[in-house]
C-alpha cells in the first residue's frame, strides 16, 4: 500500500497496489471545502477514487463514526467525562522505558528539549465553527 499525503493535510490518498499496479485507489477529505471539490470531480466523472472516506470536520470528526457512543439514558456530556476519567486513570509510559523513545529523546537533546517538544509531543486545541461552509452550493 502507497500512502500520499498531500500539500492539503485534510486530503490523503491511499493505492493499493499488486505486483506494481494500482488496484484499488482510496482518499479521505475532511473539511466542507474538500469534500465540495471531491463531490465536483465525481459529478464531472473526473475522480479517480474506488472508495472515500468524508467526514465534514477539518482533521476529522473527533466523535466519529467509529466512535463510543453513549448508552440508553446517558447524555453525551456524562459519557465524556466518564471517558475523561478512564483516560486519565491509566498509567502513563515513561519513555526512558522504551529503547526506540530513548534513542528519539537522545536524538533530539533530551526529553525537556524544545526539539523534542515540537516533534513527539502534541496538544489538541477546540476547533472554532465557520458558518460559511454551511452556505456552500453543492
Amino acid at each position: 500500500m502507497v500512502y500520499k499525503e498531500l500539500r492539503n493535510p485534510d486530503f490523503k490518498e491511499l493505492t493499493l497496489e499488486r505486483e506494481g499496479e494500482v488496484v484499488l485507489r482510496f482518499a479521505v477529505a475532511n473539511g466542507f471545502r474538500n469534500i465540495q471539490n471531491l463531490v465536483t470531480k465525481l459529478k464531472r466523472g473526473k475522480s479517480p477514487y474506488h472508495y472515500v472516506e468524508v467526514m465534514a470536520c477539518p482533521s476529522g470528526c473527533l466523535n466519529g463514526g467509529a466512535q463510543v457512543r453513549p448508552n440508553n439514558g446517558e447524555s453525551g456530556r456524562e459519557l465524556i467525562a466518564s471517558l475523561e476519567a478512564a483516560y486519565r486513570a491509566l498509567p502513563r509510559a515513561r519513555p526512558a522505558r522504551s529503547r526506540l523513545a530513548r534513542s528519539l529523546y537522545e536524538r533530539m537533546h533530551g526529553a525537556g528539549s524544545d526539539k523534542a517538544r515540537d516533534m513527539l509531543h502534541t496538544t489538541y486545541h477546540a476547533v472554532e465553527k465557520n458558518d460559511i461552509a454551511l452556505n456552500i452550493k453543492w
